[in-house]
C-alpha cells in the first residue's frame, strides 16, 4: 500500500479554479430576475453598461451589452429600482462574480408588464386578436382619418411621408392625449368621432416611442374593445418596432412605426407616376395597332367595293347563261320524256289484256291436250300394271289349287289341319273345295312312315 505527503497532491490554478465556479455557477443558474437599487452606473465608449445591483445588505455586479440594452425602454442612473433578468457569471480575471444581463426594466415597468400580460392572455381567449375578426385596408383610401397628438412626432411623421408619396390624399386628425391619465378616454372619443363623421375609409391610431408606462394608454381595456368594435378599418402604429401594445393585437394591422403606417397606405407617387407613364405608352401602342387594323380593313373593303353597274351588267349575263343551261334542259327533258312514252306505249300494246288473254287461253289449250295425253298414257300403263298383278295373284290363290281338286280341311273351330296329329277319331272336319263344301267324320289316323306312332285308319264320312 502507497501513501502519498501532502506536497504530492493535485493543486488548482487560479485560472482553473475560476473557470470551474463559472461553469458552475452557468450551469446551476440559467436565468434569475433579480430586484435592486442601480449605482456605480457606467457608460464606456464600447456602449456597454456597467454596474452595481444593491439592496440594503448585499450587492452585485452587473454587465448589461451593448446587443441587449438597446432595447431598454428608459434611460437608468443612479438610484433607479430595477428588475435584471441576467445569467449569473464569473469574471475569471479578477475572479469576480457578476451578472450578465438580458434585459432591464423599471421596477414600477415590471408590474405593468405583467398587467400588460395578464390583459393580453384575457382578450386573446376572447378572441379579440384572431384573425377571422380582422378587415381588410383599402389599397387606395380616399380619405384617412389619424388619432393622435395634433403637437406630437407621429403626426409630423405621417404628414411627412404622405407629402412626398402621397400628397392629394385628404387627411383628418381626431386630437386625443396620447399617454398619462384620461389618455385612453380620449382615444376612445376620437374613435367614435371619426366614425359619426362617416369621412375617412381609414383610420391610424398611434403615437411615438416611449416607455412602457408612456405607452400604457394603448393598453387600456377599453380602448382595445371599442377598436374591436369599430365598423372602419385600423392601422395601429405604437411606438418603435420593438414595441407592442394591446391595441397593436386588436387593431386590423399593426404598423412599426407612425411613418410606417403612412407608407404602407400610400403608393409612391413617383411609383405611380411611372406606373401612368407605363398606361400611357400601352394605351398609345394599343391605339396604333387598333387603328392600323382598322385601316387595313377599310383599305381591303375599299379593293372589294365594285360599281354597281358591273354587278348589274355581271348579273346579267349570269341570268343569261342560266336562261340558255334552263332551256337545254327543257329541251333535253323533253326528248327523253317523248322516247319513255314510245317505249311505254310499246309496252302497253304488248302487254294489252286482250292479248294476254289470247296467249293465256292457247296455253290452256295446249295445257289440255298435253293433261289428256297424259291421263291416258298414266291409264293405260296402270291397267298393264293390273293385268300383270292378277296374273300372279291367279297363280298363287288357293282357289286356283281347289280348281286342281285339292280341298281345305277345317276343325269344328275353323282351324286348317295340316297334319294327323291336330285330329283325332270322332272328329268332325269341315272340306272346303273349289265349289262348295261337306262334312266328314275321323275313324282312322294315318301318320307317315317316318313318324314313331302307330297308323290308324282314316275314313272320311260325308254328311
Amino acid at each position: 500500500m502507497h501513501s502519498y505527503s501532502d506536497h504530492n497532491r493535485h493543486a488548482f490554478t487560479v485560472s482553473e479554479l475560476n473557470r470551474q465556479v463559472k461553469s458552475l455557477l452557468e450551469s446551476s443558474f440559467l436565468q434569475v430576475r433579480v430586484q435592486g437599487e442601480i449605482s456605480n452606473f457606467s457608460k464606456p465608449a464600447s456602449g456597454h453598461w456597467y454596474f452595481t445591483l444593491k439592496d440594503g445588505k448585499a450587492q452585485v455586479k452587473c454587465a448589461l451589452f451593448r446587443n441587449r440594452n438597446l432595447r431598454v425602454r428608459f434611460s437608468p442612473k443612479d438610484g433607479d429600482q430595477v428588475v435584471l433578468t441576467a445569467k449569473v457569471s464569473l469574471y475569471e480575471g479578477r475572479g469576480d462574480y457578476q451578472l450578465i444581463g438580458e434585459m432591464l426594466e423599471s421596477d414600477g415597468e415590471g408590474q405593468l408588464q405583467q398587467a400588460f400580460e395578464a390583459l393580453k392572455t384575457s382578450l386573446a381567449k376572447e378572441g379579440l386578436f384572431a384573425n377571422a375578426h380582422k378587415k381588410s385596408i383599402p389599397a387606395h383610401p380616399k380619405h384617412l382619418g389619424v388619432i393622435t397628438s395634433p403637437t406630437g412626432a407621429a403626426i409630423h411623421d405621417i404628414l411627412s411621408v404622405l407629402k412626398r408619396r402621397f400628397p392629394s390624399l385628404p387627411v383628418t386628425v381626431y386630437p386625443s392625449a396620447v399617454q398619462g391619465a384620461g389618455a385612453a378616454t380620449q382615444l376612445i372619443s376620437a374613435l367614435e368621432a371619426a366614425q359619426r363623421h362617416k369621412q375617412a375609409d381609414l383610420i391610424i391610431i398611434g403615437r411615438g416611442g416611449g416607455s412602457l408606462e408612456d405607452l400604457w394608454p394603448f393598453n387600456d381595456e377599453k380602448l382595445a374593445r371599442a377598436l374591436f368594435a369599430c365598423t372602419l378599418p385600423i392601422i395601429s402604429a405604437v411606438g418603435h418596432e420593438v414595441d407592442y401594445s394591446i391595441s397593436d393585437l386588436v387593431a386590423d394591422l399593426r404598423a412599426p412605426t407612425p411613418s410606417a403606417a403612412a407608407e404602407l397606405i400610400s403608393p409612391d407617387q413617383d411609383a405611380l407616376r411611372i406606373l401612368l407613364d407605363r398606361q400611357a405608352n400601352r394605351l398609345d401602342r394599343q391605339l396604333k395597332e387598333t387603328l392600323t387594323r382598322h385601316r387595313q380593313r377599310v383599305l381591303h373593303l375599299r379593293q372589294r367595293l365594285r360599281h354597281p353597274g358591273d354587278r348589274i351588267r355581271e348579273q346579267k349575263a349570269r341570268l343569261s347563261n342560266l336562261e340558255q343551261r334552263l332551256l337545254a334542259t327543257i329541251n333535253h327533258r323533253l326528248v327523253k320524256a317523248k322516247h319513255q312514252s314510245s317505249l311505254l306505249e310499246q309496252q302497253l300494246i304488248q302487254f294489252h289484256p286482250r292479248r294476254q288473254i289470247e296467249q293465256i287461253s292457247l296455253r290452256l289449250v295446249r295445257n289440255e291436250e298435253r293433261l289428256t295425253h297424259q291421263f291416258y298414257k298414266h291409264r293405260d300403263q296402270k291397267r298393264y300394271a293390273l293385268g300383270q298383278l292378277a296374273t300372279r295373284l291367279n297363280a298363287i290363290s288357293p282357289l286356283a289349287t281347289l280348281e286342281r281338286g285339292y280341298a281345305i280341311i277345317q276343325d269344328n273351330k275353323g282351324k286348317v289341319v295340316t297334319q294327323a296329329q291336330q285330329v283325332k277319331t270322332g272328329d268332325v272336319l269341315i272340306n272346303r273345295l273349289h265349289q262348295g263344301s261337306f262334312s266328314s267324320r275321323v275313324e282312322t289316323i294315318y301318320i307317315d312312315n317316318n313318324s314313331d306312332n302307330t297308323a290308324n285308319d282314316f275314313e272320311n264320312t260325308h254328311d
